[in-house]
């Protein structure tokens, strides 16, 4: 073991609670996956692409020992297992798992960005990071996700579930 990764979890397509449990079921069965915190589930308002339902987001924090390349392509292959198919850019979906944070490295490549690139500009990110580890620090920004939280001015709707 040894590396520490923050999740970002998201449905907004027909039983989104089961998809959004299901999806964290699914990552903690990989025998190298060691749960470590776990947020609340939240409902929030879609952004970007508006005119469709609702998403239900949480955040978890696990430790593993894929590399980050490992871990996004088992993302995905959980994502294709739990029906997601692609569709326009933040258009609607079963399930979406983004990796925010992995331990304090920055990550550029085609297919890969950590950390996430719109953590600051995602209340429905910021809220449940902040819920399981507001002392987290941005690597790039260099602000605690509390920071990041309290500085947030655009008006999301968030709801714990």
């Amino acid at each position: 073991m040894g590396h520490i990764a923050y999740i970002g979890i998201g449905s907004n397509l027909g039983d989104k609670l089961y998809y959004c449990e299901k999806a964290i079921s699914e990552i903690l069965k990989i025998d190298r996956h060691k749960l470590l915190a776990k947020s609340s589930l939240f409902q929030t308002e879609p952004i970007g692409y508006t005119s469709q339902d609702w998403f239900v987001n949480g955040v978890i924090k696990i430790e593993t020992d894929l590399e980050p390349s490992e871990l996004l392509q088992t993302l995905k292959t959980i994502e294709a297992q739990l029906g997601r198919t692609e569709t326009l850019r933040w258009g609607p979906r079963t399930i979406d798992l983004d990796i925010l944070f992995f331990d304090d490295i920055q990550i550029q490549t085609g297919e890969l960005k950590v950390p996430h690139p719109h953590i600051q500009d995602r209340k429905f990110v910021l809220i449940p990071l902040a819920e399981i580890d507001r002392n987290l620090i941005h690597p790039v920004l260099k602000r605690t996700i509390q920071e990041l939280l309290d500085d947030f001015k655009e008006d999301q709707k968030v709801e714990k579930l």
